[in-house]
């Protein structure tokens, strides 16, 4: 069943959106040489605390920490830890949510830690977030499930990818619907499978978190043996954005960009809604 919300139910996951937005600034500047992954979540367990909200990473499933950074060849779900010391040259993933008043906001980006990055790092990280927007663009009044799955594959289809071959679009995960759980249904593939059908229609009150992965390689991945870290088959490394997105009567508002997506939007041709908080 998907979880319809109303116009209030909407204001207040756009609260939870802020201030998963604020943990992304804070941490995004904290990403430097030097720093651990560890210190990358008691920055986002501050920003949470000066919030009044609560972390919907900590504890679920027995996760250990409030964000997950994923460097390099992990792709998601990577454990914050003394032990990993970002270094010049390293890309980390940060994905992060928190919850207001039972309400959840989810999101995450991909950063450049120092600097020496390749181009083809470069265009992996801009192709992942663009096929985002490209899916947050296809939340349309009468579109389905299967639309946005076929917007984010079509523009990283169309990508070139710097050195030949193709990118690898992660095939175990991909986005859910969120509400008042942080994971909800629907499943959303980032690549149509047409075994599992259209899916539901878009409508007024579908929240949906729209999170493509990309790898420079295989769309294969394992879990490490800590249950939780996700690395690609071949060692290829990867990027990870996500926004947790609202369909509204005029328009789809995310929730999770400081300004609710109008800017990027209007640059596909799409009015965002207004923001319910003003």
């Amino acid at each position: 069943m998907v979880q319809i919300k109303s116009p209030e139910q909407i204001a207040k996951m756009r609260e939870a959106g802020l201030v998963v937005a604020a943990i992304h600034a804070a941490t995004r500047e904290a990403a430097v040489p030097g720093a651990t992954t560890k210190d990358l979540d008691q920055v986002a367990r501050k920003v949470l605390a000066e919030h009044n909200a609560k972390p919907n990473f900590l504890g679920y499933g027995g996760f250990p920490a409030t964000i997950c950074t994923s460097v390099n060849e992990v792709v998601v779900h990577g454990i914050p830890s003394d032990d990993v010391v970002l270094k010049d040259g390293d890309v980390i993933s940060i994905d992060c949510g928190a919850i207001i008043d039972g309400w959840h906001g989810d999101a995450a980006f991909t950063a450049f830690v120092g600097s020496g990055h390749s181009p083809e790092l470069v265009e992996l990280s801009r192709v992942t977030e663009e096929s985002m927007w490209a899916g947050i663009a296809a939340m349309k009044h009468g579109n389905r499930l299967v639309d946005v799955s076929r917007a984010i594959e079509t523009y990283i289809r169309r990508q070139p990818k710097p050195g030949g071959g193709k990118y690898g679009i992660i095939e175990d995960y991909g986005g859910h619907g969120i509400g008042t759980e942080m994971h909800m249904d629907p499943h959303l593939l980032n690549y149509v499978d047409r075994r599992r059908g259209k899916g539901p229609k878009l409508v007024p009150g579908f929240c949906l978190a729209i999170e493509p992965m990309v790898s420079l390689g295989t769309p294969k991945t394992e879990v490490l043996s800590d249950d939780w870290t996700v690395i690609t088959t071949d060692g290829t490394w990867s990027s990870h954005w996500e926004h947790s997105v609202a369909l509204t009567e005029e328009g789809p508002l995310v929730l999770t960009a400081p300004d609710g997506g109008k800017a990027k939007l209007a640059e596909l041709g799409v009015v965002a809604a207004p923001d319910p908080l003003g």
